[in-house]
């Protein structure tokens, strides 16, 4: 792959979102579909995948960075960021509507706060592609 540091971290910072908060989410499903909704029982699970999602980007950007020397961003990376995160916040704030909607209707606070980081989850990975389709030059 040709790519530079800040593609490659971008790369980093995808994989590891996915695989440490899709473990969250799998592990919170199966926890909710049991019938689990004191919101405290999440805690634990919550601060492993924390630490796992640490643990992964730290091992991802010493990998990047023992192969290639990192350099500094420059304006296309700034630009590329700034598109990204502007075309994907809209996801971000559909979820807070969504999360306020369902404390309206009386929805458990279990369901309101993962419906809350589900849609942080989502936005971040969603800005993330795009950063990578822009670096790709594909949108």
């Amino acid at each position: 792959m040709n790519a530079s540091f800040e593609e490659k971290s971008v790369w980093v910072q995808l994989v590891s979102l996915v695989l440490g908060l899709g473990a969250y989410f799998w592990v919170a499903g199966r926890m909710m579909g049991a019938g689990v909704l004191a919101l405290p029982a999440y805690a634990p699970l919550f601060v492993v995948s924390l630490v796992l999602l640490v643990l992964l980007m730290a091992a991802g950007h010493g990998a990047a960075a023992y192969w290639e020397r990192p350099e500094p961003r420059d304006e296309r990376d700034r630009l590329i960021g700034w598109r990204a995160e502007s075309n994907s916040g809209w996801l971000l704030v559909t979820g807070v509507v969504g999360a306020i909607a369902m404390l309206l209707i009386g929805y458990e606070a279990v369901y309101v706060a993962h419906v809350l980081l589900l849609s942080l989850l989502l936005s971040e990975v969603l800005g993330l592609v795009l950063r990578l389709s822009y670096y790709r030059g594909r949108v």
